[in-house]
């Protein structure tokens, strides 16, 4: 699963102080390149990993105890129609708008011929030509699957660092402006949530760095809570303050899972392995996942809710 991308200007936080019109620009030229990832990444990842809960990754053969297909995608008109205006508008960035454009055209390949693949499997035809045809489209499908993931990296590592940048520009904007109150906390609670994401996720994750970026986002969820509604302060909503504590759970159990060197038991290896339920168990990198995603939406949405 992908992580979902943090949209630049919440509905919950107006910035402060008022935006320059280039920051205004800036941000609906990001907000578009983030609408497709928030949109599309996700499914197109889970279309692989249905597809290769079954198959083999030399292919379908037709003596699968259990063939699955694999899902479709939503519709990409809106995101290549947006990615166009956004590439077209000021402030222009060639590396960003290159990797925008290659994002694109991975994703309306990739979206017919998952069309193609479920149409076949869904209506059983391998039964009818012994699987010719998901032979066939099994290199197809790789090959834009891993075009796919290739612009997604790209991409997503362009639009995170801008992010990265502005989100600790706006943060330090608020601070002066406004002190520490609600807003101040949730923009910090959203950068060190990411921080501990990261920490979680690296190719060799290191204990201390982790415990030290989760101490420093546990202090600042319950100071985010603390600072919810307290001398006439914006009150901040339960779904939004759940989600954060919820991520923190799931953080800590990784981290100790990881530590203490615990192995999944055999039947959660069986759901970790089942790209729809790896996120019922604890401790998992899928249900960090979900649970960032989740905390994301809900800062998305507006953290009022």
């Amino acid at each position: 699963m992908a992580a979902i991308i943090a949209f630049l200007e919440p509905a919950a936080a107006q910035q402060t102080p008022p935006a320059s019109p280039a920051s205004v620009q800036l941000t609906h030229k990001m907000n578009a390149y983030v609408g497709c990832i928030n949109r599309l990444s996700a499914r197109s990842y889970e279309s692989r990993d249905r597809y290769f809960s079954w198959a083999a990754k030399s292919g379908p053969t037709g003596k699968e105890r259990i063939i699955y297909g694999t899902y479709t995608i939503y519709d990409t008109s809106d995101c290549k129609t947006s990615v166009a205006a956004a590439n077209a508008a000021d402030p222009h960035d060639a590396e960003l708008e290159a990797a925008a454009n290659a994002y694109v055209a991975a994703v309306t390949t990739l979206e017919p011929l998952l069309k193609e693949a479920d149409d076949y499997y869904s209506q059983e035809n391998y039964k009818d030509d012994k699987m010719a045809k998901g032979k066939a489209l099994h290199p197809r499908l790789v090959a834009a699957w891993d075009a796919f993931a290739s612009a997604d990296k790209a991409l997503r590592a362009g639009v995170e660092a801008i992010n990265d940048k502005r989100a600790a520009e706006q943060l330090a904007a608020i601070e002066a402006s406004e002190g520490r109150k609600s807003h101040y906390y949730v923009e910090a609670l959203m950068i060190q949530a990411k921080r501990v994401l990261r920490a979680q996720q690296a190719d060799k994750p290191d204990i201390d760095t982790i415990t030290q970026a989760l101490n420093e986002y546990e202090a600042t969820v319950k100071a985010t809570e603390d600072a919810s509604g307290k001398d006439g302060d914006v009150k901040l909503g339960s779904m939004f303050i759940g989600s954060a504590k919820s991520f923190l759970t799931t953080a800590k159990q990784l981290m100790r899972r990881v530590r203490d060197k615990v192995p999944y038991s055999s039947g959660e290896k069986m759901m970790l392995s089942n790209a729809g339920s790896g996120w019922m168990v604890e401790g998992s990198p899928a249900r960090l996942m979900r649970d960032y995603n989740q905390l994301v939406d809900g800062y998305n949405r507006g953290a009022r809710i």
